[in-house]
Order: structure tokens, then sequence, then C-alpha cells
């Protein structure tokens, strides 16, 4: 008898998902795609994001995959709050950056957070020539890795497609699939 219940209660669940798909569709796709692609911490993502000249819809996007905008979440690799920063990357842009009296705790505030990584995406863009696909393979799998696959020749003509790593080149396309949606769903 219970295994019936449960049959039947995944098979509503299963239908309410259609029809709330369906009248998505429909009615106006926005405000389900939104609940999809929040946008948090909008203030401090165009602050840094015209500071630091980088599109405000890609930081949403790095913020989205990365996070989920979830700013005390820790990888398993020990990245960081929102943008997912490994300590050394924060430490190393902190200091770049002129910001004094840099604590590791104080990663986890949004606008730390957001403030490093949006500088950290900013140098990645300016060491690959403004290139987005490279810039943010470099931001998940490490730019001595992209400047090796680069001199080495494994990245070439459909730069995405060669990407060696598989996280990283889920990661890259995950961020350009948001990115789209960012742009279609809000104005920055």
């Amino acid at each position: 008898m219970e295994g019936n219940r449960t049959v039947v209660a995944k098979k509503i669940a299963a239908a309410l998902i259609v029809i709330i798909g369906l009248l998505a569709l429909y009615n106006n796709i926005s405000w389900f795609m939104r609940y999809l692609y929040p946008l948090k911490y909008q203030d401090y993502i165009v602050k840094y994001s015209e500071e630091f000249r980088v599109d405000p819809y890609m930081v949403a996007a790095v913020i989205k995959v990365e996070s989920n905008f979830s700013p005390d979440v820790v990888s398993n690799k020990g990245a960081i709050g929102l943008m997912q920063i490994m300590p050394e990357t924060a430490r190393w842009a902190a200091g770049k950056m002129g910001m004094k009296n840099f604590r590791m705790e104080t990663l986890v505030l949004p606008e730390t957070n957001i403030k490093i990584g949006t500088w950290y995406l900013s140098s990645l863009l300016e060491e690959f020539d403004g290139n987005i696909t490279l810039a943010l393979a470099a931001y998940n799998g490490g730019r001595g890795n992209v400047a090796e696959w680069i001199e080495s020749g494994q990245i070439k003509g459909n730069i995405e497609d060669n990407i060696p790593f598989t996280e990283t080149r889920d990661f890259v396309s995950k961020v350009k699939k948001a990115y789209k949606w960012y742009k279609k769903l809000y104005r920055i």
C-alpha cells in the first residue's frame, strides 16, 4: 500500500512540474526563469563590475554557477563564498588590489567576495585578451593550466570543445548559458 502512494505522489509531482512549465511557456516564462536564475547582491555586482570593467551579467552568471548566490558555501577543494575563490587566490588578489588588513574570514561576506572575484575575473580577461572562454576556463581551471594549453596547442579552433578538463569545460558552458539568461531576464 505504501509503495502505491509513493508512485502516485511521484506522478502527481511530475504532472505539477509539467503544468507549471506549460503555464510558464504560455503565460510569461520570465517569472519561472527568474526563479531558476536569481539575482541577488545586484548593488555589489554593479558597483564592482563598473569599477573593474567587467560585464555585470557575466559576474552574475559566475556567481550563479559557482554558488547559486549562497555566500557561505565552501567547496570540497576549499573555494569560498559566492564566487568560490580559493584562499591563495584571495590573498594574492587582495594584495594586488591594495586591500589593507584583508582577513580570510571576510571572504564569506558578499561585498568582499564579489569585489575580489570581479577583480580576479577582470585580470583574467585582461591576461587572455578579452577572450571570455579562456578567462572563464582560467577562473575555474587555473590560469597556469590555460596558458599551458594554449602554448602546447591543446586549445585551438572551437576553444570550448577543446578544454582538457571536463569540469572546466562544463563550467564554461554553464556560465555562458547563465549569462544569456541573465541578459534576457534582467536590466542591470
